[in-house]
């Protein structure tokens, strides 16, 4: 007969220290993308230009962070 242990330890999750947040666009109606920031103004700034030139008004915006999972104590 196999015996199993279950251990149910809490954990948290935050964001990584190391790292900063990122932040891009890209349009939904062309390939148009914006290069990568670590502030969202220029990129909404650059959605906006965008709109401007082609009249093309839909955009994925993209927050990318890391997380550091740690053991709860």
């Amino acid at each position: 007969m196999d015996r199993k242990t279950y251990r149910y330890v809490s954990h948290t999750i935050t964001a990584h220290p190391n790292t900063d947040v990122t932040y891009e666009a890209e349009c939904l109606r062309c390939n148009w993308t914006d290069v990568q920031g670590d502030d969202s103004a220029p990129v909404d700034i650059a959605c906006m230009e965008h709109t401007g030139r082609t009249g093309h008004e839909g955009f994925r915006r993209i927050c990318t962070s890391f997380a550091l999972v740690t053991r709860s104590e």
